[in-house]
């Protein structure tokens, strides 16, 4: 039976629980000048922080909350080595001859750069390196899966096939005959590896602002000038150069860069510590694990012994986000070991999509940078980005880089896919259903 239980009975965000220590970071006290300003303390603005601030650059980071507020502090952890496009052809229509190998590569390899980055700055965020299995809703999705793994798997991929007995026994699940295993996946502790990275960036000379929002945005001559702080007072900072780093949380500091994303709201719960009755099945060798489905889900044990579950939820029409009513149905089929009354947590955050689901990569002016949309892979993609943008900043040619510099454009149909996101995921849940139930 589902714990019907009203929302506020569970308890708010999982990570803090585990998580290291707070970083440190301080609100904005007085005017400021440096030669690289970044809005947004999340995995994107603090890599870009880091790489700059060792490059011998002097760097602010502004964030509007604390450390890892958004969707860095509230993500799923699960470090995805593959863009969500299905097949290489999409990549290539979607960036060009010219960049598809380069972004091929950089994508196939994030999770090995995640890693990498975790051991050389030796942050501790509970990472693993112990693969992701996607396993396969119906039959349709299997062939649909198996055929774009094996032409991933020109490119470097190292995709598996896991089937009958095995996926079973790696899953814990009952419901699954079929599944692709991609080796180089793993899972993080996202909090704790975004506290990391500003500690880091911190070390090697950056400044961090918290519960500093930037609220204006203006060249002035040859620089840029901003205006932040919060309760503490506004400040104007100049800046030679700006990168903007707030991905689904982008609001209208820059003009239309709101209205190029689609933001979504993934929603997750969490158990209490489980007993050996309960987690003795569930993902035995430590593999992350989502499914094939329109409307995914996605999951990982943790060292503690808790299972995080999630998916897609929705805002609600006047207030508040619902789909954990969903989660909790999905996992009592898919977990069935689990009991109802074990899920303590439950919370929500936010993503940005883009209408070719890849990221983009922006430079509307002079010294002002932006990276965003990572559609759902963010983890482990956005740290990518944000070196990258570093690097641009550095004086990196444009050419040389693995995204295109695309022009700012508003999302087609934005509007309507906005409005029209609740009844559209009714439909896709039906839709999957309908696939499972016929497998």
């Amino acid at each position: 039976m589902t714990d019907t239980r009203p929302s506020s009975k569970r308890e708010g965000p999982f990570w803090p629980v585990t998580a290291v220590e707070r970083a440190a970071g301080t609100p904005l006290q007085g005017d400021l000048d440096c030669d690289a300003a970044i809005v947004g303390a999340g995995f994107t603005g603090l890599r870009a922080a880091l790489r700059l601030a060792e490059a011998g650059a002097k760097v602010a980071v502004f964030e509007a909350g604390e450390v890892g507020h958004g969707a860095s502090g509230r993500s799923g952890g699960q470090v995805n080595p593959m863009l969500p496009v299905p097949r290489p052809e999409n990549l290539l229509k979607a960036v060009g001859r010219t960049y598809f190998e380069r972004l091929a590569e950089v994508s196939l390899g994030s999770a090995d750069e995640l890693f990498d980055l975790v051991r050389r700055y030796q942050i501790d965020c509970q990472a693993r390196q112990n693969g992701w299995l996607r396993v396969d809703h119906s039959r349709g999705a299997r062939e649909r899966a198996r055929a774009a793994a094996l032409e991933w798997n020109r490119f470097g991929a190292g995709f598996e096939f896991v089937d009958g007995d095995q996926v079973r026994r790696m899953t814990g699940s009952p419901v699954f005959d079929s599944a692709t295993l991609a080796p180089r996946g793993g899972a993080v502790q996202p909090l704790s590896l975004v506290r990391g990275l500003a500690r880091a960036a911190e070390s090697a000379g950056a400044r961090i602002y918290v519960r500093s929002p930037v609220t204006e945005l203006r060249r002035v001559g040859e620089r840029w000038a901003m205006t932040a702080g919060g309760t503490a007072g506004r400040h104007r900072v100049a800046a030679e150069k700006v990168i903007l780093a707030t991905n689904g949380y982008t609001d209208g500091l820059l003009a239309g860069l709101k209205q190029s994303i689609l933001p979504l709201t993934p929603v997750q719960i969490a158990t209490r510590p489980l007993g050996e009755e309960e987690i003795g099945p569930v993902l035995p060798g430590g593999q992350t694990i989502s499914d094939t489905r329109r409307l995914i889900m996605y999951g990982r044990r943790e060292p503690d012994n808790r299972i995080v579950y999630g998916g897609l939820g929705f805002r609600r029409l006047f207030a508040g986000v619902g789909g954990v009513e969903w989660l909790l149905k999905d996992v009592a089929r898919v977990f069935p070991s689990i009991r109802p009354e074990s899920w303590r947590f439950e919370w929500d955050g936010q993503i940005a999509v883009t209408a070719d689901r890849v990221p983009h990569f922006h430079e509307p002016a002079p010294g002002l940078l932006a990276g965003l949309g990572y559609n759902g892979r963010g983890v482990a993609m956005s740290l990518v980005m944000g070196r990258v943008l570093a690097e641009r900043a550095l004086g990196a040619e444009a050419a040389s880089l693995p995204f295109p510099v695309s022009p700012v454009r508003a999302m087609p149909f934005r509007g309507i896919q906005f409005f029209g996101h609740n009844p559209a995921m009714r439909l896709m849940r039906l839709m999957d259903s309908a696939e499972f139930r016929a497998r």
